[in-house]
């Protein structure tokens, strides 16, 4: 069986973080073709395959379907397997899911590949976030990073896919989707082990006798033992998560209809193309990815009750903005605070609910991802029947009221599961560094022999003849173990206190990131210089040009590769923009900071 694997091979301290790294960019590879698919399949299946509405609806709710049944089934897999392997297998369905959709000839094709997709996204993204919280109790911004990958890999495949879909096609879209998940496929699995072999514990939701940690072996009671012990572990985490599961569902309801709301207010008021939709909510997306770490700082400093009761009110007030918002580019700059709430809430929601699980994460994400679809398909049944019975005006501020209501409900939710408030603050990368290359002390494992099994299962116990039991690979006596926990935490003090005094230098930090956004500046004005004397400058044209009409519908190139090459002029300037307003606000930070001590 998969989790009987010995895991030696992950006895360096660099590993878990190699193994995070790893599948972080594993995310953000198939996190893109995720929302690009949700984007683009219904256009598709009318276009390509001339599906009624009813059909394309069907062919959603397939896919939905089957990754609501599949994320619990998924979580038990995710902690009695390693997690990496499951993580994989999803990816490959997810590759197999794009293939079959750019193979696709008729509605019983497409919905075979969105049934296999379903299965796929269900595997992945609940052992990625399992994975992911492996390092939680010594690293409180893992989630934030997770979350910080994600969008970075969705805006990169949006602005991708809506460039090339005009020279590639759908099927084009489809089969560079597939590569991307391949890719990510083959980065999970070259990831190390997990470090920590499984052992019976007794912690987390559900624990009993007989079953497994997560990634774990069988115990001696046999497969189908564990088997059934797994599926009463899954329900009694879905009790002891559900308040925080009730709260996910309403927040998930509210993200999902206002999200809706605007993307049919976008098309039918102001007549956007499916490109041009794209480019207002470009900047949120953008915004989550660049802020989410950073507002981790924030849940440290103040907590998340607070913070979730302030991303709260700033995305009701983003909903009830769009009600008077005057044109697009009003939208785009409203979309960026609902960005940055989400950006707050969402780790914060996956790190109470790993902490949570305890030994059971994978379970626990399981049920959390089934919660999010609910809300979600119950957000898209609300958007509609608020669209199309309801004025404009009271479906946003429907849609801020219920937002409003995750302001009460979620923090309460947080409470009622016991977790911290404020996290521990991220390890200073000087003193992780430092940590990772200081020597690994004298383990002095031991070859595993016939009895491994049984001290496997009853850790601690010796054999009859009073000696002391043989240690199987991965397994540290008490002294030992202590002696190893001493001498990592006074390498990691030790090298906090060596970063200490670099801290203690605002000025100089921020020379260096004024000098980076000049250095950025600079080449962006040769590049554009070149761009303005062929031609090619979409500056130029939002300058010489209507403004409004280039923001929305680009500069004067149609197609081909003058406009990929004009896209992505325009793409640059947001994201010189962001390099700015991000240095702006790092600068101003350094200053108060500096102000407040002095």
């Amino acid at each position: 069986m998969i989790g009987d694997i010995p895991a030696a091979a992950t006895q360096s301290p660099r590993a878990p973080r190699r193994r995070e790294e790893r599948t972080l960019h594993a995310a953000a590879f198939t996190n893109g073709p995720n929302e690009l698919f949700d984007f683009i399949l219904p256009l598709w299946a009318g276009a390509a395959l001339g599906l009624s509405a009813t059909e394309v609806g069907i062919l959603m709710a397939v896919e939905m379907a089957l990754s609501v049944i599949a994320r619990p089934i998924a979580g038990v897999l995710s902690d009695l397997f390693e997690r990496r392997y499951v993580a994989a297998t999803g990816a490959v369905l997810y590759a197999a899911s794009a293939a079959g959709y750019a193979l696709a000839q008729n509605a019983a094709a497409a919905y075979a590949a969105a049934a296999v997709g379903g299965v796929g996204g269900a595997l992945l993204w609940v052992a990625v976030r399992a994975i992911i919280s492996e390092r939680l109790a010594e690293d409180s911004a893992v989630f934030p990073r997770l979350l910080a990958s994600q969008e970075t890999g969705s805006w990169v495949a949006f602005i991708a896919g809506m460039v090339l879909i005009g020279e590639i096609g759908f099927d084009g879209v489809f089969w560079a989707c597939a590569g991307a998940c391949l890719l990510a496929a083959a980065l999970l699995l070259s990831a190390p082990r997990r470090q920590h072999p499984a052992a019976v514990r007794g912690g987390g939701a559900g624990g009993a006798p007989g079953t497994t940690g997560p990634q774990g072996a069988a115990a001696p009671e046999g497969a189908k033992g564990v088997a059934g012990s797994a599926i009463a572990g899954l329900g009694a985490v879905g009790r002891r998560l559900r308040p925080m599961l009730l709260a996910v569902v309403v927040t998930m309801t509210a993200e999902a209809a206002i999200s809706l709301l605007l993307l049919m207010h976008l098309q039918r008021e102001f007549d956007l193309e499916v490109i041009q939709v794209a480019y207002v909510f470009l900047p949120g997306a953008i915004a989550m990815s660049v802020a989410a770490e950073r507002l981790h700082g924030y849940v440290v400093r103040f907590g998340r009750t607070r913070i979730l009761v302030c991303a709260s009110f700033a995305s009701a007030a983003f909903a009830a903005g769009l009600a008077w918002a005057p044109n697009p580019v009003v939208i785009a700059a409203l979309w960026i605070l609902s960005g940055l709430a989400w950006a707050a809430v969402i780790p914060i929601q996956q790190a109470v609910i790993a902490e949570a699980s305890g030994e059971h994460t994978g379970r626990g994400m399981g049920v959390y991802e089934s919660a999010n679809l609910l809300g979600a398909l119950i957000g898209a049944l609300t958007a509609g029947m608020l669209y199309d019975g309801a004025d404009w005006t009271v479906a946003c501020l429907s849609a801020a009221a219920l937002i409003l209501a995750g302001a009460v409900v979620v923090p309460r939710a947080v409470r009622s599961l016991g977790v911290a408030d404020v996290p521990p603050p991220p390890p200073a990368p000087e003193a992780e560094a430092e940590a990772e290359r200081a020597p690994e002390p004298e383990t002095g494992p031991e070859p595993e022999t016939a009895s491994a099994p049984e001290a496997r299962a009853r850790p601690g116990t010796s054999p009859a003849d009073g000696t002391a039991p043989p240690h199987p690979k991965g397994f540290l006596t008490k002294d030992s173990a202590a002696k190893n926990a001493a001498a990592k935490n006074a390498a990691a003090k030790n090298a906090a206190a060596k970063s200490a005094p670099a801290k203690e230098e605002p000025p100089r930090s921020r020379e260096q990131l004024l000098r980076e956004l000049g250095r950025h500046a600079v080449v962006f004005t040769v590049v554009q210089v070149l761009l303005m004397l062929v031609g090619l400058s979409w500056l130029r044209d939002l300058v010489t040009q209507d403004t409004v009409d280039v923001l929305l519908h680009g500069g004067g190139q149609e197609s081909g590769f003058a406009r990929v090459v004009e896209d992505g002029g325009k793409i640059w300037v947001f994201v010189l923009v962001g390099h700015a307003l991000w240095t702006g606000a790092k600068c101003l930070a350094m200053a108060v900071g500096r102000g407040g001590r002095g």
